[in-house]
């Protein structure tokens, strides 16, 4: 298992360093995590069955047949059969929301409808712009997920601030503004979610204890990366009014598309709560919808097929490259848990932190190096909801808010450390090392801020 961890921190190094040995990171991530799952199946396949004891017993009587194998190929089958399996599922499901998502995105987009909105945004100075996009992004990602949020805040970015540097701030604050955001919310951010839906924390209990730490959060980094941008007049690269006429839609109907595809994003929370089904059913059946829209609109205007900016057409702009490096960032991680190191981790942290406070900070830091979800679940395992009146594991005790807050801005910490960041990092080809030069301490003094905050209130 050694050799797994040494790889996952090689790994990490290289796509740290993405830039100076020339490699891109999503190759490096599918590498690493195809090792990872080797050396587990290959050398250390009992880790896996040691680790996941019931979930390995209850293979076993669900598939007596195996049985009759020899034991190290039982192991093995449990990987891949069952574990595999069932992290592929998880994995899918984000991969999924996230092309549904980059695609609804990319279509409202290429019908120019962030320029309306880009349009409505006049406030003289690229200063003034990044308060309104923080706060925008902090607003959204209460309520959509943070990677939908990231996309379209970037998107509209990319709208207003031609020079990359400056625009790289922007994205920094918009990765801290949208993990902020999703922390106080209960449908904010997928660890909040997971809380919630173990019964670990209520909605309005949640709202009143996180949501003034998550604002300071927020806040204090902004408050300094103003100062990394200069306070001059925005001269947008590709201001919507110049090319009008040349466009075949119409404003109406650009408004139209625009309208549909935030609504689109904004009805997934409700489509999950209403049906129970995972984000990504949500928003295909809302790409599915604005997809049969947009056919019918082309079916009634005459222009030529070239101008027309079907799905078809602009599902093939989407960033493959972003995905598939979420997909071996997942798929590693992934294979540290089936191994059961995270849990170690989680064990170790225990011990060595008797505070729980610490434990809940700590799980904050580390959610920026490790995925926050596993490292969630496995402080609900090792902390199981208490009914014992006045301890801080009943529900809605103080650990469990602090929790939310710290695994869902901890991620801000280190640009890979959130699905927001990855995200953002393939969209605008952030270097790992600019971030973390940059905008790191500013994401770490609001981290802390916040934490200072929430301990005042409680």
């Amino acid at each position: 298992m050694s050799a797994m961890l040494l790889i996952f921190v090689f790994g990490y190094i290289c796509i740290a360093m993405e830039h100076r040995i020339r490699i891109d990171k999503a190759a490096i991530a599918l590498v690493m995590s195809g090792l990872m799952w080797a050396l587990l199946i290959v050398v250390v396949p009992q880790s896996a069955a040691n680790a996941h004891a019931t979930a390995f017993q209850e293979f076993l009587e669900m598939n007596p047949f195996i049985r009759s194998l020899g034991q190290e190929e039982i192991w093995q089958r449990f990987i891949t059969d069952f574990l595999l399996i069932e992290y592929m599922g998880d994995i899918s499901s984000t991969l999924f929301f996230l092309i549904g998502a980059m695609t609804i995105v990319e279509l409202i987009d290429a019908h120019r409808g962030f320029d309306i909105l880009t349009d409505k945004i006049k406030p003289g100075s690229k200063r003034k712009i990044l308060v309104i996009i923080v706060i925008m992004a902090f607003c959204m990602s209460a309520v959509l997920d943070n990677l939908t949020t990231s996309i379209v805040m970037v998107t509209l970015v990319r709208k207003i601030v031609a020079n990359y540097k400056e625009r790289w701030v922007f994205a920094g604050m918009i990765i801290i503004s949208a993990n902020s955001g999703g922390a106080w919310s209960p449908i904010g951010d997928i660890t909040t979610i997971m809380l919630w839906i173990k019964g670990t924390l209520s909605s309005w209990p949640l709202i009143k204890s996180i949501l003034l730490p998550s604002i300071v959060s927020t806040a204090v980094p902004l408050f300094f990366a103003t100062r990394l941008i200069k306070d001059e007049p925005v001269k947008s690269p590709n201001h919507p009014k110049a090319h009008e006429k040349e466009f075949p839609l119409s404003r109406k109907e650009r408004k139209i598309i625009l309208v549909m595809g935030i609504a689109s994003l904004l009805s997934v929370p409700v489509f999950k709560y209403v049906t129970s089904l995972p984000p990504f059913a949500g928003v295909m059946t809302a790409l599915g919808i604005m997809w049969i829209y947009t056919e019918i609109l082309y079916s009634k205007i005459k222009i030529n097929e070239s101008a027309k900016n079907r799905v078809t057409k602009l599902i093939k702009r989407i960033d493959t490259t972003t995905i598939l490096f979420f997909l071996g960032i997942l798929l590693s991680v992934m294979s540290l848990q089936a191994s059961g190191i995270l849990g170690q981790a989680g064990a170790f942290l225990d011990h060595k932190l008797a505070n729980s406070n610490l434990m809940a900070l700590s799980i904050g830091v580390l959610s920026s190096i490790v995925d926050n979800v596993p490292l969630v679940a496995v402080a609900m395992g090792m902390f199981p909801v208490s009914s014992a009146v006045g301890t801080e594991f009943l529900m809605d005790g103080n650990f469990w808010h602090l929790l939310a807050f710290c695994a869902g801005t901890g991620g801000s910490l280190l640009i890979i450390g959130s699905a927001a960041g990855v995200v953002v990092m393939g969209l605008e080809k952030i270097s790992f090392g600019w971030y973390f030069k940059n905008i790191s301490l500013l994401a770490f003094i609001g981290y802390i801020s916040g934490a200072l905050v929430f301990f005042l209130m409680n």
